[in-house]
């Protein structure tokens, strides 16, 4: 696992301009053969922890989950670690509205665009309505923000609007927060419970 953050954060930096030898050397020593491009680091906790829930290490398998900062850097990333820089295979998690960009993207790189799991609306939406809201409701509990959840709950904007949307909405309220229950929602799921895209890009690694 370590060395996988190595190697991911070798790509971040090649990917902002810096040198690719480190990268390169590193997948080979690895054996990476597969990146699972992401939108951001709440993709990669959900992913890696419902992986986890299943069984399985995705690094001993050679899967790297990369997190590319935004679905706009995804012809970057493609183009780095697919067919015409590390030659791995390519998959994507991204909403529904970037899936343009992860098309053009792959397309550009040449790689194939049939691995690109689309969730509805977005991620955390796909999480909590496997999950609903009275178990992610405990889960806001039992990480002691239950004040922080139902102060927020009282705000005026949220007044009428479903639960599960201002669920949504506090999750992105403070930096850090989508990342850590992406991994805790995930981890709340039973393994054979988890929402489709996530489910499909898993069985296809």
């Amino acid at each position: 696992m370590a060395e996988m953050r190595t190697f991911r954060d070798a790509v971040s930096g090649w990917a902002g301009g810096g040198p690719g030898r480190t990268a390169s050397d590193l997948a080979a020593h690895m054996g990476v053969r597969t990146a699972v491009l992401t939108e951001g680091l709440s993709d990669l906790a959900a992913v890696e922890a419902l992986a986890a829930r299943r069984g399985r290490d995705l690094a001993a398998e050679g899967v790297c989950v990369v997190p590319m900062g935004g679905a706009t850097s995804v012809g970057r990333y493609a183009g780095l670690l697919g067919p015409s820089g590390l030659g791995l295979r390519l998959v994507g998690l991204c909403d529904e509205r970037e899936r343009r960009f992860f098309d053009r993207g792959l397309r550009r790189a040449g790689a194939p665009c049939q691995d690109v799991f689309v969730c509805a609306a977005d991620l955390e939406d796909e999480l909590l309505r496997a999950l609903g809201t009275d178990r992610a409701e405990e889960i806001v509990r039992a990480e002691d923000e239950l004040r922080a959840w139902q102060t927020f709950q009282h705000q005026p904007a949220q007044h009428g609007r479903p639960r599960h949307q201002q669920l949504k909405r506090f999750l992105g309220t403070k930096k850090g927060r989508k990342i850590r229950y992406g991994r805790l929602l995930a981890e709340a799921l039973d393994p054979a419970q988890a929402p489709e895209p996530l489910d499909r890009l898993l069985r296809s690694l």
